[in-house]
Parts: C-alpha cells; structure tokens; sequence
C-alpha cells in the first residue's frame, strides 16, 4: 500500500512540475529559446502575489485573477525588450540574456522582500484532504493535477488547431520561410512568450500555496522544469506533462526510501533518459 501511495502522491507532486515545465517546454522545446530565468519568474511571481494578499487582504483566487495578466504582460515585454533582440538559430545569447536576467531578478527580490521565506494563506485549503481507502490525498494537490490537465489540454490545441499555434511552429521551424508567408516572427514570439509566462502565474500561486517561497528558490523551479521537458521529449506539450509525472513519481518513491533521497532520485532518473533516449521518453528520434 505505501509504494501505490507514493505513486498517488508523486502524480500529485508531477501536477506541479507540469504547470513549471509548459512555459519551459512552449520557450525551449517549441521556439528553441533557452530561459534560465524562468525559475525565477516563478518566485518573483509568487512574491508579488502574496505582497498583494498582504497588501488588500485578497485570497487565493483573487491573487489568481490579478497576477496571470501580469505575468502575461511580464513576458510580453520579456520577449520585446530582450528575447526578441538575442533570438536566433543560437541558443547561447538568450542563454547568457536570461542568464543575467535570473541574476538582476534575484537581487531585485532580496532588496524588496530579503532573504526570508513567506508563504500564501489559503484560508485551509492547503491542508484540506480526503481519506480514500488507507490513502489520504490533498484538496490543493488534486485541483494542482486539474489545472495542470486543462492547461495542457488548452496549449496542445492551441498549438495544432488554431492560426496562431501553426503560425508560430512555422516561426520556429523557419523564421526566413514565415515571414514570406506573411507572418511576424518577433510579434508571434511575443505573444508565445506572454502564453508561456502567464501558465507561471498560475504556477506561482500554487507553489506559494504548497510551500514557502524565498528569492533564492528559482534554480529548483528551472531544474524541475528542464528535467521534466528533456524527460517527456522536446517539442511535445503532453511530452512535458508526462515528464513531470515521471519526475514527481521518481522524487516521491525517492522519498519512501528514504527521506534525503527523493529529490536526487529525480535527478538520477533524467540522467538515465538523457543516457539512453536523449530524444526523451515520448519524443521522436
């Protein structure tokens, strides 16, 4: 029964590192861009809303409301003022763009909040659950698991079935070729990036739920998310969505191991798929 648990809970664990990995896989595994800031967009995210829950006394849903538009318009200007000066058929400069980024993005929380860790109320929801069997399962890690579901289910159609989703995998497959079709690369890209950034708003009021946040804890969130699209296969939205759950099942039976050894069998795991299916474990070769 403890090792079915463990797999109930690490389905659980991947619903979050779903939600960290589709902005991660639309960037990198779709325009091939590579955002090392991305963990830290999370935690700035997740800072503000609490700030704003403090602030006007807000709950979890209202901060909800507020802080998606205003990671959507964070990644707007993201790809406009930055990405879209660096993007190109080499990842290094966005690397090294995003690189400096994630560097100004720390420094700037530990100014404004420090280096202590804080958490968002959830009024009891983040400690709510139900007994089924000899298993409990949480209300909060459950609706994580659902909206990961219909954000994953809304990009992947996004992608195949409307003008948009097929003008930007046009963009990314060949800029020169879309833009003779009429297209604009760095609008489209603007926009994608905008997509990418605002599925991190709904990441960070659930990681502000589940956890404490501090401002040195984007590099989990990017590590997390980076395993998760290399393990599901780049390129792949419902990929990056089966990755995390590879991952959050290998960290939570890591953890029935024992307790020092969950995180590191997460790791172990991506190193073997990277050995051995570099392509991932759901994508093409």
């Amino acid at each position: 029964m403890q090792w079915f648990d463990a797999l109930i809970q690490g389905v659980l664990l991947g619903g979050m590192y779903a939600q960290y990995a589709l902005g991660m896989a639309l960037m990198f595994g779709v325009m091939k861009i590579v955002n090392v800031s991305h963990g830290d967009l999370v935690i700035l995210l997740s800072l503000v809303g609490i700030s704003l829950a403090s602030s006007f006394g807000l709950g979890p849903l209202a901060v909800m409301a507020a802080l998606v538009p205003l990671a959507v318009g964070l990644g707007w200007l993201l790809q406009k003022a930055v990405l879209n000066r660096v993007v190109g058929e080499d990842p290094l400069p966005s690397l090294i763009a995003t690189f400096g980024l994630s560097l100004a993005l720390q420094n700037l929380m530990l100014q404004i909040w420090s280096a202590n860790s804080r958490s968002l109320p959830g009024g009891g929801i983040e400690s709510r659950s139900v007994q089924i069997g000899g298993i409990y399962i949480g209300l909060l890690p459950v609706i994580v698991l659902a909206v990961a579901v219909a954000l994953t289910w809304g990009l992947d159609l996004m992608l195949k079935r409307t003008r948009f989703g097929r003008a930007l995998r046009a963009a990314a497959s060949d800029v020169e070729a879309a833009s003779m079709t009429g297209i604009n690369p760095r609008a489209v890209y603007a926009s994608a990036t905008a997509i990418a950034v605002g599925i991190l708003g709904f990441a960070a009021v659930f990681q502000s739920l589940r956890s404490t946040v501090a401002p040195a804890d984007g590099g989990a969130q990017l590590i997390y998310a980076f395993e998760a699209v290399i393990i599901g296969g780049m390129g792949s939205v419902w990929g990056a969505f089966l990755g995390a759950m590879v991952l959050g099942v290998a960290q939570a039976i890591g953890f029935r191991i024992d307790p020092g050894f969950g995180v590191l069998a997460g790791h172990i795991v991506f190193l073997l798929v990277l050995a051995t299916r570099p392509q991932g474990l759901f994508g093409r070769a």
